[in-house]
């Protein structure tokens, strides 16, 4: 598979898309040795109501998404030839044998320790930037587009394209923590710089991490060319209470409102 290539802004979609991180889907099922909610069968159902790609983010504990879930997706998504399957983590951990194993069309490496509970800050390239290039070499030997986790660090960006990255997934909690207050609109244009010096330097840009059904479309209607967007809990939420396919169809509405007419 070319690493370049996408499921988001291109000829055949020119909107943002929309994958569904089920992380929190399996968590919920670990509390029971039932099976039960099934992970596999809620991701078929995200892709039913239109979802364009499914995240699954494996920890070395795996405390949510376990090893047999990921080819559990894998099998699954064969099914879904135009559907892609992201997969991310740290690549210093447990992710790198999954890569091989599962060949996912996209892999984000994200520079999170195996303590914490989610992940709350960029890649720093001075520090990691050359065992990422390794890392980077395996996953598209491996078929894989890289996406680098970072922080709305415009300067950054250049750094990331050096080491061989294809896109960088912009870290939003910044965002979602200002949104609907006097602090949006800055924090907005400093995302909206971020994702176009990535842009000018030959990066596709993701964006992800608290983002919702409310603060999703200023994002996209302030930062212009994202083209996937990974949602988790606050999508898993709404789903308990909407359910999945009805939840699928709002996100896709912030998307489609969001874009440019």
């Amino acid at each position: 598979m070319n690493p370049m290539m996408t499921t988001g802004l291109d000829d055949r979609r020119r909107s943002t898309a929309l994958s569904v991180n089920v992380n929190k889907i399996a968590l919920l099922r670990n509390q029971r040795d039932l099976g039960v909610p099934s992970v596999v069968g809620l991701a078929t159902l995200a892709l039913e109501a239109g979802a364009h790609g499914i995240t699954v983010h494996p920890r070395p504990d795996e405390r949510h998404v376990r090893r047999h879930d990921v080819g559990d997706l894998g099998a699954m998504l064969e099914a879904w030839p135009e559907v892609e399957f992201n997969i991310e983590g740290n690549p210093f951990h447990n992710l790198m044998a999954l890569v091989a194993e599962a060949r996912p069309q996209q892999c984000t490496f994200v520079p999170d320790s195996a303590e914490q509970s989610t992940s709350d800050h960029g890649w720093d390239l001075a520090a990691d930037g050359e065992r990422l290039r390794s890392a980077i070499v395996e996953a598209h030997a491996a078929g894989a587009r890289v996406s680098l986790f970072m922080d709305a660090d415009p300067a950054a960006m250049a750094a990331a394209k050096s080491i061989g990255a294809d896109r960088v997934e912009l870290y939003t909690e910044p965002y979602a923590k200002a949104w609907g207050t006097p602090d949006q609109a800055v924090v907005l244009s400093r995302f909206a710089a971020a994702a176009a010096a990535a842009q000018q330097v030959g990066l596709g840009v993701n964006a992800g991490h608290d983002l919702n059904r409310d603060n999703l479309g200023d994002f996209l209607a302030a930062v212009p060319g994202v083209l996937e967007v990974s949602i988790g809990h606050a999508l898993v939420a709404d789903a308990l209470e909407l359910g999945m396919t009805e939840t699928i169809h709002a996100y896709l509405r912030a998307i489609q409102l969001a874009a440019p007419r």
